[in-house]
């Protein structure tokens, strides 16, 4: 018996695990992390599981990656914006419209990867979403701080919900018209409470 499919000789195509890093980045962020099997993430892939296994070691391993990846790439560079030579309010203005816009630029995968894995039911993953997210909180804390002390712990609460609120509305649909006239209000207001 003879079929018409072609083979391809030599060696099988090699496994590039920084691109399977972008593609599993790609499932995470728009299904949620406890949607995305390990099955999942082989088949988009085209990997078996010992492969995977091999180069992650587990989902949480993937995950790490991801969230390791995402900082390096697509997470808001708050350095950049939150300089000294800027008034508080209106770096932190920029901040929040900076990541409206960066929360609505994919309808498939709204919303922010690293604050919406803080919901996810796996210990390991929720964890490593909260170091980075903690982490994050701390550098705003710290920035408000070097020149608002009294201000600091109650300014940082607020950029940190508004963060989490822009979020889980572009991950609900919202689309950035919407998120950026929140992040202008929530702007307004850090303006009165952070004086220049």
């Amino acid at each position: 018996m003879t079929t018409n499919k072609s083979r391809t000789r030599g060696r099988p195509r090699r496994f590039d695990p920084e691109a399977a890093v972008a593609t599993a980045q790609r499932l995470f962020h728009a299904r949620g992390y406890d949607a995305v099997s390990v099955a999942d993430v082989t088949d988009a892939l085209g990997i078996n599981p010992p492969s995977f296994y091999a180069a992650f070691g587990s989902k949480v391993g993937l995950y790490q990656r991801v969230l390791d990846h995402w900082t390096d790439t697509e997470a808001i560079p708050l350095a950049d914006i939150l300089r000294a030579d800027v008034p508080v309010a209106t770096a932190l203005a920029a901040m929040l419209e900076d990541a409206a816009r960066r929360y609505a630029s994919d309808p498939a995968a709204g919303g922010c990867l690293v604050l919406e894995g803080t919901r996810c039911t796996d210990d390991g993953a929720r964890e490593a979403a909260l170091t980075l997210n903690l982490g994050a909180e701390s550098f705003i804390r710290d920035y408000i701080a070097a020149r608002h002390p009294e201000a600091a712990e109650e300014a940082a609460d607020f950029v940190s919900t508004t963060m989490s609120g822009l979020s889980a509305k572009a991950r609900a649909g919202y689309d950035l018209p919407r998120l950026l006239a929140t992040a202008r209000l929530a702007g307004r207001v850090l303006a009165q409470i952070l004086p220049a």
